[in-house]
């Protein structure tokens, strides 16, 4: 162990002591974020619209605080914007993350001072409690690369605004900026395949020990580096490399492929960041679920999510939930964000410690027939086949075709990059549709009685997806390819790459 790592051990087993404590006492620490919520936020402009001084009780809470998008939550930004302050926290926010959206356009989502240390101290405690439950610590005497966004920040409305990963890399403590790679220079390019191509010149010749990214866009990474280096694998170019962070996607679809370019199986630790605030982290290696974060400034409730459309929603605190059920996942906030509908939908797989999985976006669904396929299911779906038949998947998203050309009942359609094809298409499609009818209840239903002819499969070009994104404007950072959609938008602009 080297030098670093032998400092840190002992905080990392203090930060993991706290993290049992915490996660043991998961409905005590929800209720104790939301009374200090809602004693700072009476004191706003937010809190005197929807009588905060009346609240004595959660119920109370619920009631004068209504669920919004961010549609709802626009005109305190403006407000903001404008220089006022105490408008939905007190003072101004530090920051602005600058998000996209597919209804609002680009949204503002305020970072405060008593908010940053959810976003930085969770990804820390993260990474600190898997150093302190496996012993692994040596990625803290070596490099370490973050891909990420651009870090240089405009201002909107006096407030420093930016992508939450570019924000992010202002908050690194001086004792990390030593290992950090890429440079700020670097991180700074806006063209995300020459940002890569830079990263390679940087990264190439060091001692890389822990790499953090979207899956998608780390395996290009890879690529370049194999590309330039001449080797087989990259554990032939960086022999220390120990530790993969990831968050954002669900990793299982690209495990194979990446493992197959580094040669070897790595630690590796989920997160689950937002622009909104951190919300779980991979508590215990190879574990089931990511562990709620309930102790850090975010008060959570949950609303059933298929009804969460609904004018007046079943709303949960973390007490009453259930296990395996679907929710639209609501956030309250140290930011000011009230009653906000983040858009994910996620499943509890345990209650002791509360642990969930992310099942999908609320607005990324099939449901043209009625099915609700959500993302989860298709994942889960493709990954077991693909698996079972030793197939590889690039990427993949689905659309329903209601109008097939060729006649016939609709159908759901499948793009997919293979890395490897299989020996039969048909055959594999047959499989796959027999995994979603086990999936979905709802999609067996329609298959059997004819409203749905069985799922039908587009295989797409090498790099398509790629190409896609590159085409959207939305190539590399944290951008990611929509699984489902309840439209033809993707598919109609896949068609050059089948």
């Amino acid at each position: 162990m080297g030098f670093r790592a032998s400092i840190i051990k002992p905080i990392a087993k203090k930060i993991a002591r706290d993290i049992d404590a915490w996660s043991g006492n998961a409905v005590k620490a929800q209720q104790k974020i939301l009374k200090q919520l809602i004693e700072t936020g009476r004191r706003t402009a937010f809190g005197k619209e929807h009588d905060f001084d009346r609240i004595k009780s959660y119920e109370d809470f619920r009631e004068r605080t209504p669920i919004r998008d961010y549609e709802g939550l626009r005109p305190y930004i403006e407000r903001i914007k404008q220089g006022e302050a105490d408008v939905l926290w007190k003072g101004f926010p530090r920051y602005f993350a600058k998000t996209s959206g597919t209804t609002s356009g680009v949204k503002y989502i305020p970072l405060t001072k008593d908010s940053l240390p959810n976003h930085f101290g969770t990804a820390r405690n993260a990474l600190f409690n898997f150093f302190a439950r496996t012993d692994q610590g040596d990625w803290l005497d070596g490099k370490m690369i973050f891909l990420s966004g651009s870090p240089e920040l405009e201002r909107v409305g006096g407030i420093p605004t930016g992508r939450l990963s570019g924000i992010v890399n202002h908050q690194v403590p001086a004792w990390l900026r030593t290992n950090q790679l890429p440079t700020y220079d670097t991180n700074c390019i806006e063209d995300w395949e020459t940002k890569v191509e830079r990263i390679v010149d940087e990264t190439l010749h060091e001692d890389m020990r822990l790499i953090s990214g979207i899956p998608p866009w780390v395996q290009m990474y890879y690529e370049r580096l194999l590309d330039r280096s001449g080797k087989k694998y990259v554990k032939d170019i960086y022999p220390h490399y120990s530790m993969f962070v990831y968050g954002g996607v669900n990793f299982e679809p690209y495990r194979a492929q990446l493992e197959t370019l580094v040669g070897k199986r790595l630690h590796s630790l989920e997160t689950y960041p937002a622009s909104e605030g951190f919300i779980a982290f991979q508590d215990v290696p190879d574990s089931q679920g990511l562990l709620l974060n309930v102790a850090s400034g975010i008060f959570f409730e949950f609303v059933p999510a298929d009804e969460i459309f609904q004018e007046h929603p079943t709303r949960l605190s973390l007490g009453e939930i259930e296990i395996g059920v679907s929710y639209a996942l609501i956030i309250n906030n140290i930011a000011g964000l009230w009653g906000y509908n983040i858009g994910d939908t996620v499943q509890f797989v345990s209650k002791n410690p509360y642990r969930i999985v992310v099942s999908g976006r609320i607005k990324h669904f099939i449901s043209a027939f009625g099915e609700h396929v959500i993302g989860k299911e298709v994942e889960e779906a493709l990954l077991s086949v693909a698996n079972d038949a030793n197939i590889r998947i690039v990427e993949f998203t689905v659309a329903p075709q209601i109008t097939p050309s060729e006649g016939g009942a609709p159908y759901h359609e499948w793009f997919i990059e293979f890395d490897n094809l299989p020996d039969s298409l048909d055959a594999f499609a047959a499989r796959l549709d027999a995994a979603m009818v086990r999936q979905n209840i709802y999609y067996e239903d329609l298959i059997k009685g004819g409203i749905l002819q069985p799922l039908k499969i587009r295989p797409l070009q090498r790099n398509a997806f790629r190409e896609y994104m590159k085409t959207q404007g939305k190539l590399g950072g944290q951008n990611k390819v929509p699984r489902l959609s309840n439209d033809r938008k993707v598919a109609e602009a896949l068609q050059p790459w089948l």
